[in-house]
């Protein structure tokens, strides 16, 4: 970990990025809002970063420090990994010309970089369209840069390298410079990566103007019926001729889908079958067993004795019932079987008819009636 920091402290030297590095000459419109970024070294990765007013260092006044909260029209923000801190004014005043960036050191003399505004109430002498710019791995960006001085044209990456040719390439990514219109040049950046993202600046003569540049990774929308999954894709989709992003599927996605979906289906498939089996059961169970009514003869056989005996005697036959089968439901109701039996008696008038060879005989009806308790 040793060896490691002290070949970063060995190349920040070889960069001459042992102090602060900024824009030194910038052309603002007055009533508009600029940020300017400062690069410090590595050694100053835990200090505090401050912004400080004034044409003399000894006479300077603090405006915004890192480790206090931004106020008013001025605010600061510290980037440790690209180890850059970025101080921005809001609504320039004609007073707004002279600071300094500044890195505060315990114990000794505080590292700082002086910047000038040139501040004007017309178009200023150098400007961009947009200082802050987003654009997508693997795009290109074309930047325009107009100008109304004089003087060489560079576009160059803060702390790292210029291109002031034609062509040219700065940290791999390739950087065509062009004339275009009256008085503005263009600078094109092609194959963008994730680490193209930083600060750059065009000059023009004397004048910078500070650009940053963010390079995001490509979203990749996959489509599933009505659902749209976004996910971050390391390679850029190909775009269409109607300006929109072809789609990338996932196939473990597509897997996933079917799998859920036929699954569905079949527990839809067994709760139907379960209801239908469990309403024919029901109308089954709930149909009622018609009761067969059962009738029964009794054959009374009357006796007849002497004359003087003028009662008769009647003899009754056993009755025997056979009860229908009752509902087998253990929830069914016990039925009662209730049996009527009557019998009639028909007396002898006279003894003359004892002498009779035909028997008296008399019929009973056996009703059976069920009842539910």
């Amino acid at each position: 970990m040793a060896v490691h920091l002290r070949v970063l402290l060995i190349l920040s030297g070889f960069t001459g990025i042992h102090s602060i590095t900024t824009v030194s000459e910038v052309s603002v419109k007055a009533g508009s809002s600029i940020s300017i970024p400062c690069l410090y070294g590595l050694q100053y990765i835990s200090h505090v970063k401050y912004l400080c007013k004034g044409f003399y260092w000894h006479s300077c006044s603090y405006i915004v420090k890192t480790n206090q909260q931004n106020s008013g029209r001025f605010s600061i923000s510290d980037d440790n990994t690209r180890r850059i801190f970025t101080v921005t004014i809001n609504d320039l005043a004609d007073e707004d010309t002279d600071y300094w960036c500044a890195v505060e050191i315990n114990g000794g003399a505080d590292v700082k970089e002086y910047f000038h505004l040139s501040v004007t109430g017309d178009t200023p002498h150098l400007y961009v369209d947009h200082q802050e710019i987003t654009r997508l791995n693997g795009d290109n960006l074309t930047i325009n840069c107009y100008y109304t001085n004089t003087g060489e044209t560079k576009w160059c990456r803060l702390g790292i390298s210029c291109v002031t040719r034609s062509s040219g390439s700065i940290d791999g990514t390739k950087v065509t410079i062009s004339e275009g219109a009256h008085s503005v040049f263009n600078v094109t950046m092609s194959g963008l990566r994730t680490e193209s993202s930083g600060w750059y600046w065009c000059a023009k003569g004397d004048l910078k103007m500070p650009v940053h540049v963010t390079v995001t990774e490509t979203p990749t929308t996959t489509t599933i019926g009505t659902r749209h999954l976004t996910t971050l894709s390391p390679t850029p989709n190909h775009i269409l001729e109607d300006g929109q992003q072809s789609a990338y599927t996932d196939p473990k996605s597509l897997i996933i889908s079917l799998s859920l979906l036929i699954s569905i289906v079949m527990v839809a498939l067994l709760i139907w079958f379960m209801l239908r089996r469990h309403k024919q059961t029901k109308a089954e169970s709930s149909a009622t067993t018609t009761a067969e009514e059962e009738l029964t003869y009794s054959i009374v056989k009357h006796k007849t004795k002497t004359s003087s005996q003028a009662e008769e005697e009647v003899t009754y036959s056993n009755v025997r019932h056979m009860g229908k089968t009752l509902d087998e439901r253990s929830d069914a109701k016990s039925d009662v079987d209730v049996t009527y039996s009557s019998v009639v008696t028909v007396r002898q008038q006279t003894p003359k008819r004892v002498e009779a060879k035909d028997e008296d005989v008399t019929y009973s009806r056996l009703d059976q009636h069920q009842q539910n308790l």
